[in-house]
């Protein structure tokens, strides 16, 4: 043929009429070939069409050999060369084989789209309608996303329905099969602190014949089992009482009286009295479903709820709810809370019988040995610190062994001491994201630890610096929002994560609580799913091992800051070890606690503490309870040794100093 077309050469003016030319000339249209010039590219365009189980599917597509070259490539190009190229790339081998990939395509798309339900041309249509210079095999590429997302679409939509069906929160009370086929009834003793309402609580519980204690704290369930246990019965003897916490177990044969904190409530074993402490953190944003689930699931006769008296609206609306006679009682605080006149301003200004508080670990202790140094005996209390240490430090207080208790808003529950005034370092914390004024109710819940009644005739506050005063004297006379009467936290139980697997397929932790929290039914919002971002953080590696949605459950609640390298390792090999079913014992080393400082002995304590949790949850893989509370208690006595030591080293530094002046 180039015997009869002179070698031309293309100029910008005349390119496009070469190409229909070579169109024309080698007969493209008649082989349904297209020439064409597009998105940057001069490329070759096939037509055709497939039949597949009854599907008939017309294609325009580029072959994978189909793109020609660029625009300005292809200008500088002449006939000869355009027409030597376009001949290698336009074969019946080439049309044929592009015509089997259809097929195949077809067939797999087809198949596809029948498992998810759908029409197969839905996909397959824009075949022949695409306009695009892309090779087909990215064309088939994009169709396969398109179905796979649709299909997963279709499937959640699916999934949701069936995890909407399957949990109705609505029904949530009547989930607790003991509780809710009792009679009950709620008594709500309500008021500041120091107004005497655990107190009256605990007598009716002491008095009863069975009951339970429900504590937010691991100190206030220790401190009330052992009031329980120094009580008599109407009989003349001893309440038998067990402790239940998540790290401990003391169990009295025959006991009749359970103190526990209120995540380990048994809602199986019916009691006379329940009381329910701090009712007001049924709005706490991380562990208010645990008061949700003691409201609604405590298997008493009588349930006191005591706490705070903004959380009277949602006691009423709980108790409308689940049809139960309430009544309320508000009491008075028994000592009168005052402001002083003005800021402490000076260390020497501090006196026996003040509490200083500050908001962090380093604070307190910065606070402790600037006191100390002024010749002040001083006890510690910080969050971080064991309940037996904390219990220890408070009791060298009330015992007038120390002068001043330094600590942080951990004094704010439980711990009762003979505070006759509360000294605010600062009024701002960390809210764990940035440093923020503290709320109204927490300033009011440590402010009411000063006056202990039968101690003080009065409490004092006061900040240590003019700006911490004035905005203390502010929060002070600042009114507290109530405790919204809605929006009751739910958190997932193990049996709905179950269920939600079942009717899914789902078995990655972060799926299913992502259903729990996003698809089960909140009729009209009374009860609300939620869980912790914690949770929700460690479920993410957890789904990276293999464990069973039971495994990755109990692993994601151990109680344990992830936040400190040394317990995340600890954690993160005790769910390694599960995963390879490796059993997990400890070895006994208290010698190394003397090789460690205070931050060190204190994560050890914490460590040996979340083992005993993990140990009564998973016996056979984390036997050693008993080695994890022993080992547990030497660090806690441990720290408050070094507390001790730290404190009596300051004081003599100081006397020495003293004696060097005179």
């Amino acid at each position: 043929m180039s015997e009869h077309h002179p070698r031309l050469t293309p100029s910008d003016d005349n390119t496009q009429d070469d190409d229909a030319f070579l169109e024309r000339e080698l007969g493209l249209h008649a082989r349904c070939v297209e020439l064409v010039r597009m998105e940057g590219r001069v490329f070759l365009r096939f037509a055709g069409a497939v039949r597949v189980d009854g599907l008939h599917v017309e294609y325009r597509l580029v072959p994978s050999r189909g793109v020609l070259a660029k625009p300005s490539k292809w200008r500088k190009m002449d006939l000869l060369a355009r027409r030597a190229l376009v001949e290698e790339r336009a074969t019946r081998d080439a049309v044929d084989d592009l015509n089997q990939e259809v097929e195949e395509f077809v067939r797999e798309i087809a198949d596809q789209a029948d498992e998810f339900g759908f029409d197969p041309m839905l996909f397959l249509h824009v075949l022949e309608e695409l306009e695009t210079s892309e090779p087909a095999e990215f064309v088939f590429d994009r169709i396969r996303q398109r179905l796979l997302h649709a299909g997963e679409r279709e499937q959640e939509e699916r999934h949701a329905a069936r995890t909407k069906e399957s949990i109705n929160l609505a029904e949530y009370p009547a989930s607790f099969d003991v509780a809710n086929k009792m009679t009950r009834r709620f008594i709500a003793l309500l008021g500041p602190t120091n107004s005497g309402k655990t107190h009256r609580a605990m007598e009716h519980l002491a008095q009863a014949d069975s009951g339970v204690y429900l504590a937010p704290l691991r100190l206030l369930a220790l401190e009330n089992y052992e009031r329980l246990q120094n009580t008599v019965d109407a009989d003349g003897e001893p309440i038998k009482v067990s402790l239940i916490t998540g790290e401990e177990r003391r169990l009295a044969e025959g006991a009749t009286h359970v103190a526990s904190t209120v995540e380990m409530l048994d809602t199986k074993t019916p009691v006379q009295v329940a009381v329910i402490d701090e009712i007001q953190m049924l709005a706490d944003r991380d562990r208010g479903a645990a008061w949700t689930a003691a409201v609604c699931g405590a298997p008493a006769s009588t349930v006191y709820l005591v706490g705070a008296p903004e959380a009277r609206r949602a006691i009423e609306a709980l108790a409308e709810r689940l049809e139960c006679p309430l009544e309320v009682h508000v009491l008075k605080r028994k000592a009168p809370l005052s402001m002083e006149p003005g800021a402490v301003r000076k260390l020497r200004n501090l006196k026996r019988g003040d509490a200083v508080i500050a908001f962090s670990r380093r604070e307190v202790l910065m606070w402790r040995d600037m006191i100390t140094e002024m010749g002040l005996s001083v006890a510690t209390v910080y969050g971080n610190l064991s309940p037996e240490v904390r219990r220890a430090q408070a009791e060298r207080f009330r015992e007038g062994q120390a002068d001043i208790v330094v600590g942080t808003d951990a004094l704010a529950m439980g711990l009762n001491m003979p505070i006759q005034r509360i000294v605010m370092t600062t009024a701002v914390k960390y809210n764990g994201v940035e440093e923020e004024e503290i709320s109204a109710a927490l300033a009011k819940q440590i402010a009411g630890r000063a006056g202990r009644y039968g101690v003080h005739e009065e409490g004092f506050v006061a900040g240590y610096d003019d700006d911490t005063h004035e905005v203390m004297r502010s929060l002070m006379k600042e009114k507290i929002p109530p405790v919204p009467a809605s929006g009751f936290a739910v958190a997932p139980s193990l049996e709905q994560l179950h269920r939600i697997s079942s009717v899914t397929g789902e078995t990655s932790l972060v799926k299913l609580l992502k259903r729990f929290v996003h698809n089960i039914d909140v009729p009209d919002g009374f009860f609300y799913p939620r869980i912790t971002e914690e949770q929700n953080e460690r479920a993410e590696w957890l789904d990276t091992l293999d464990l069973s949605v039971a495994e990755k459950f109990t692993m994601s609640l151990v109680p344990i800051s992830t936040r400190v390298p040394t317990l995340e390792s600890a954690w993160s090999h005790w769910a390694q070890s599960l995963a390879k079913r490796k059993v997990c014992k400890l070895q006994p080393h208290p010698q190394e606690l003397f090789w460690q400082n205070l931050q060190e002995v204190e994560d050890t304590c914490r460590m040996y503490s979340a083992y005993a949790w993990l140990g009564y949850r998973m016996p056979e893989f984390f036997p050693s309870i008993e080695e994890a509370q022993t080992l547990a208690r030497e660090a806690s006595e441990r720290v408050d040794a070094l507390l001790q030591q730290q404190n009596a080293a300051t004081r003599k530094r100081q006397a020495k100093k003293e004696r060097g002046r005179w």
